[in-house]
Formats: structure tokens, C-alpha cells, sequence
């Protein structure tokens, strides 16, 4: 029969296994700091990957939303088209291109900085927006497709 592990091996063991947790809890915490605190360069002063008819890009979706997703993930794009409507809240504007055959629309929120801006935008007016894509969502529901962009500005 063997001895009995020795008190001071499982002390060592202890410390151990608490020093570890303390570094994984300091890394997730630096972690989640880095990703609350990031700063995006102003959508304005960035350079559109992509151009592209507010209509046309709606039906790229609705022909295939995975592809469509893939080819625009995180990419600044400038959507130029006729608005639809208007949505105001306290600290968000949005401005909605909607393809009023299907019921498909993309989506354009503007926040405080560029938010003066898009309050003197009204449905019907020809316009040019530049933001970073976000995502397009099909329903199944609605049988309709959702296309949603952040941190937005007018394209002038």
C-alpha cells in the first residue's frame, strides 16, 4: 500500500490551481474592458469598400443571404437610394430603403455625432449614406429580409 500523499504536496497543489484562476479571471476582465472601451475611427473620414444601389443591394440578399453576409461582413459600404422612412428616438435616428414589392429593407442607424445630419433627411428625398454593415437577416416569418448598419453618416 502506498503512503498517504503529503500535506505539503496538496497545499502546493491548491495555490496552484488558485494562481491560475486568478490570471484567467485578470485576462477576461482585460478582455471585456478592451472590447467595452473600443473606439471606431469615424465612418466619415473611412473609405467605402463597397457602392451600391439601395435596391439592388436588398435583392443581393434576398437571392442569397449567407453569400451576400460573407462578401459584406465588417465592411464600410455607401447605400445610395430613395428613403423610405424615418425613425427618431432620443439618442438614435434611423433611415430605412425598403423594397416595398418584397418588405426587405436595410436599416441605417445614426447616432449622436452625425445625428443633426440625419434628422433633416425626409421619406422620398435621394440620398447617400455610408456605414459599417452589421448584418442581413432573413425571416421566415415575415418572409422578408432585414438588412442592418451601424455608426452611419450622410455621404456627401
Amino acid at each position: 500500500m502506498p503512503p498517504p500523499p503529503s500535506k505539503k504536496r496538496n497545499k502546493s497543489w491548491w495555490k496552484k490551481a488558485l494562481l491560475a484562476g486568478i490570471i484567467l479571471l485578470a485576462a477576461g476582465a482585460g478582455i471585456y474592458w478592451y472590447i467595452a472601451t473600443e473606439k471606431f475611427a469615424d465612418t466619415k473620414d473611412r473609405k467605402a469598400a463597397f457602392t451600391v444601389n439601395a435596391l439592388d443591394f436588398i435583392h443581393e440578399f434576398e437571392h442569397n443571404n449567407e453569400a451576400a453576409n460573407q462578401k459584406y461582413t465588417g465592411k464600410i459600404i455607401t447605400v445610395n437610394g430613395i428613403v423610405s422612412e424615418t425613425e427618431a428616438a432620443d439618442t438614435t435616428m434611423n433611415i430605412k430603403f425598403i423594397d416595398t414589392a418584397s418588405g426587405s429593407y436595410a436599416i441605417f442607424a445614426f447616432q449622436e455625432k452625425h445625428l443633426a445630419e440625419a434628422k433633416t433627411v425626409r421619406p422620398g428625398d435621394s440620398i447617400s449614406i455610408k456605414g459599417s454593415f452589421s448584418a442581413g437577416v432573413y425571416s421566415r416569418l415575415r418572409k422578408t429580409t432585414s438588412i442592418s448598419f451601424q455608426r452611419c453618416t450622410l455621404n456627401k
